[in-house]
């Protein structure tokens, strides 16, 4: 492991993406099989990071009714009356179970003006309008205010918006973590192409253990 790529656990942030009802439960309008199995893994590490006082940031996708904020591969069919993940219904909202308590139904009108939703002590939610977590966003903004180093990725889907989100945050230097049984859609073609590019790809007990020497 490279030094300039090796976790910085103390400076380190917790990510899950687009782990929503709709994304999420079985039967959904746009379920993405094997994210509710990956939901306990995700539970250990937001357990052990709030324990911690370590930050969590929830990243989520959002698409209006209209489909005016819809990617193109989306947008037709939400034009044509499909709901997926529209604001202000539970859809939308993140699975119950990764919630801290008390938890604050998502506040659309602060995330999809580009603004930091607070739900709990160092814990946030973010929209994101495209498939990484960086495109026209203020994350690299809100990293480095923080003075985080290290992203740790879980979440929904590796295929799409946690490949690119991961691909975004190695082109600005930030040490990343993919916990790949923490993670739905994860295939080993993907965790090489990972490697290569300087990620650390573990498991959730792994990092479980790593957090555990933090003092």
């Amino acid at each position: 492991m490279s030094i300039y790529t090796k976790p910085h656990w103390k400076q380190s942030i917790l990510i899950t993406i687009d782990t929503q009802n709709d994304f999420t439960l079985p039967n959904a309008p746009a379920e993405i099989k094997g994210t509710i199995d990956v939901i306990p893994n995700m539970i250990k590490l937001l357990r052990l990071y709030r324990e911690k006082g370590l930050p969590i940031l929830h990243v989520i996708r959002l698409y209006k009714e209209d489909g005016s904020n819809a990617d193109s591969c989306r947008k037709e069919a939400i034009e044509n009356g499909s709901k997926i993940a529209v604001p202000y219904t539970e859809g939308a909202e993140l699975v119950a179970s990764i919630r801290p308590s008390p938890y604050s139904t998502l506040d659309a009108k602060i995330l999809l003006q580009n603004d930091f939703q607070s739900i709990g002590k160092n814990e946030w939610i973010m929209y994101k309008p495209r498939w990484g977590a960086f495109y026209k966003t203020k994350l690299e903004e809100f990293l480095n205010d923080q003075n985080i180093d290290t992203l740790i990725f879980t979440g929904c889907n590796f295929p799409n918006c946690p490949r690119t989100s991961i691909y975004e945050a190695s082109e600005r230097d930030f040490r990343v973590v993919m916990v790949s049984n923490a993670m739905s859609q994860v295939y080993d073609k993907g965790i090489q192409e990972m490697k290569n590019i300087g990620v650390n790809v573990c498991l959730a007990d792994e990092v479980k253990e790593a957090l555990q020497s933090i003092k």
